[in-house]
């Protein structure tokens, strides 16, 4: 029998404070933990929503060392920022902390210490790489190196950023030390370990034979690190930022970032409610749900747990709700690429459409496997369902009830069969909008709410009441009045999902009073209710605004093959004599052509000094035919002929290739004679 709970506590995921958030942020975590808030909050559940920043770790140090301020410094700005954009973007937490508070670190150090008191922890002595020029131990984004696996060169010593690899440090090829350059020499260090393998039996149960309900993606990694065999993982690290480790002879150690930042959903509960905070984590009544993104499954699964297990007094999360990844236009997202789509700049493009962005992430939610976020399908999604369902029936349904009935709702006079199929049909939708809502799965949740505005235009369009009207206004009164309580319901419907808007509906039908209940009800708007003047509720989005969207991101993307461009390797030595061998000249392009039914191929008539010849060149990619002549190019004169499609080719023209594969012909920078040497 499954148990009702009295409250629920529900987190989500924190983001690190060493950068903007971006779309995959939104997908993976914050959107559908919204959704689901918003939806408990319509039911009129007790329910709790903490979110906040994750201020320590490395990489908040590798940031502030690049731009020469402090960690705290780098935290404060991007908290900052993070923070401002989940509200604009309607993510509706009761509380927004850090991890740099007071009451964090409070929390944080009590919990350690209640562990260490208990004997949860045990202490092991290991190696770890040291950088002797600046005297400290090295974590493993401060080792870059050759990847064996790739063997890019800039490899961290945890991930290779090229391959998408995990490595461990000891791994890289040639070693350095980002801080200093210098080779890193072992040392030996002290830490402190939880003991995951004692907690193994015990977490195989709860996990695999206890919640058999979570995702498909969340149980199988699960099952995947149990059966691997769970070891020992530390709790501490050698760092000068973070939450120093409260014992005796733990000088320049901090608590290690994975154990301190689940701390911070419980420590920003009680800078909340520094009175009550207790009942929403340690009461049995409470549910407790975490949305994390698949990179964090394992810590809020199985580490997570087993901390809350070892303390003693806590209740354990009864489902973790985890996404897989979001690519953009087919690639990973990558922030040191800068191959995202960031928030505050999305809202700069597009001014008041929060709710387009949250409805097509929702729509593409990458709930069991990695899905693709590309700018067409934002823009169809937008312009086909948003306007031309949605948007298109409640401006219909309000238009002609203002039309017919000077904007106050009819009533009802008879109703027919067809009538009362529509009714149900619409009553039908918040029974599977629920079910849905309630084993988390959002996008199924959205497209069913959505069928609330196809069964809205579909009945417009049968009962057609512009032509009714000539002769039975009785009859406009019914359908009016049912068009208008569908488009109420679509205010509520979509409440969770596209806040702002639901909010502008409600707005033009005045309708302040609503709750969960009263979804698929016929009577929301009384007879006689005044509705206000409508306006569009969405907006088409046209090819240029979309065309600016990808021309931006392969802009990026040839900034990047730029910046990471490495030269080809120098061929092995040639004798003096082979490379006199070569005749290169300069020639004047006296025409250029396309080849037919050849995409890649031009073919040129060049003045070599002694007469015309043809050359076929594989550069139409590059290069529109009339762009080169006029032009002096350099080639190989005394290359063998050779037939392309055709034509016999008298020569090679050289080009240069580029880090993103395009080539660039070879020209003189001055005029010179048709037929000089290239010496």
């Amino acid at each position: 029998m499954e148990k009702h709970f009295k409250r629920t506590t529900v987190t989500s995921a924190l983001p690190y404070a060493n950068g903007p958030v971006h779309i995959g942020h939104l997908a993976g975590v914050y959107v559908p933990a919204d959704i689901y808030v918003r939806y408990l909050r319509l039911k009129g559940e007790d329910v709790l929503f903490i979110g906040g920043s994750d201020e320590h770790g490395v990489p908040i140090t590798i940031r502030a060392k690049k731009e020469g301020v402090t960690p705290q410094d780098i935290v404060d700005r991007y908290h900052g920022i993070i923070k401002k954009s989940f509200k604009e973007f309607g993510i509706s937490f009761d509380v927004y902390g850090r991890t740099t508070s007071k009451t964090h670190h409070e929390v944080a150090s009590d919990f350690f210490k209640k562990l260490y008191d208990k004997g949860e922890f045990i202490e092991r002595n290991s190696e770890q790489y040291y950088d002797e020029e600046a005297q400290q131990f090295l974590a493993d984004r401060y080792i870059t190196g050759e990847c064996p696996i790739c063997h890019s060169q800039g490899a961290y010593g945890d991930q290779c950023e090229s391959c998408g690899s995990s490595l461990n440090a000891t791994d890289l090829i040639n070693p350095k030390s980002a801080i200093s350059g210098s080779v890193p020499v072992m040392r030996k260090t002290k830490h402190w370990y939880l003991p995951l393998d004692k907690h193994e039996a015990w977490l195989r149960k709860w996990i695999l034979e206890g919640h058999k309900e979570w995702r498909p993606n969340v149980y199988g990694q699960c099952k995947s690190w149990l059966d691997m065999g769970l070891q020992p993982r530390a709790v501490s690290r050698d760092l000068n930022w973070g939450i120093p480790v409260p014992v005796e002879g733990a000088e320049g150690k901090v608590l290690y970032v994975w154990f301190d930042a689940p701390i911070g959903y419980i420590s920003n509960t009680k800078e909340l409610l520094p009175d009550s905070w207790e009942k929403w984590w340690k009461d049995e009544d409470t549910r407790l749900i975490h949305f994390i993104g698949k990179d964090n499954i394992v810590f809020h699964c199985i580490v997570f747990p087993a901390m809350l297990k070892a303390e003693g007094s806590y209740i354990l999360p009864d489902n973790v709700p985890s996404n897989e990844f979001l690519n953009l236009e087919g690639d990973k997202i990558s922030t040191s690429r800068n191959w995202a789509v960031w928030l505050h700049e999305y809202l700069e493009d597009f001014p008041g459409k929060q709710d387009v962005l949250r409805y097509v992430l929702t729509a593409n939610a990458p709930e069991t496997k990695d899905n693709d976020f590309t700018w067409k399908d934002f823009q169809a999604r937008n312009n086909n369902e948003l306007v031309a369902v949605f948007g298109n029936f409640v401006n219909r349904a309000l238009v002609l009830t203002g039309k017919y009935f000077d904007g106050l709702v009819p009533a009802i006079t008879e109703l027919t069969d067809y009538d009362k199929e529509t009714i149900k049909e619409f009553a039908n939708v918040k029974q599977e909008v629920e079910r849905l809502l309630n084993i988390f799965k959002f996008r199924d949740a959205q497209k069913e709410a959505m069928n609330l505005a196809r069964i809205g235009n579909k009945y417009l369009a049968d009962t057609e009441p512009w032509k009714v009207a000539k002769t039975d206004m009785s009859r406009v009164a019914t359908i009016m009045h049912i068009s208008m309580q569908l488009v109420a319901n679509l205010a509520i419907a979509f409440e969770p999902f596209l806040p702002f808007s639901s909010q502008r509906l409600r707005e033009m039908i005045n309708m302040e009073d609503f709750k969960w209940s009263d979804l698929g009800r016929i009577d929301l708007l009384a007879d006689g209710h005044k509705l206000n003047k409508p306006s569009l509720l969405f907006e088409k989005i046209e090819d240029e605004e979309v065309e600016k969207q990808v021309q931006k991101l392969l802009d990026t993307k040839k900034e990047n093959e730029q910046a990471n461009y490495k030269a080809p390797e120098i061929r092995e030595n040639i004798e003096f004599d082979d490379f006199l061998k070569m005749d290169i000249r300069v020639g004047t392009v006296l025409s250029c052509e396309k080849v037919p039914k050849a995409n890649k191929l031009l073919q040129f008539v060049i003045d070599d000094g002694l007469e015309k010849r043809t050359i076929v060149s594989g550069i139409a990619k590059f290069y529109k035919p009339n762009e080169l002549v006029g032009k002096q190019v350099c080639f190989v004169a005394n290359l063998a002929p050779r037939k392309l499609k055709g034509i016999v080719s008298e020569g090679m023209i050289l080009s240069a290739e580029d880090a993103d594969g395009a080539l660039s012909v070879i020209v003189s920078d001055r005029k010179v004679n048709p037929g000089s040497e290239v010496k």
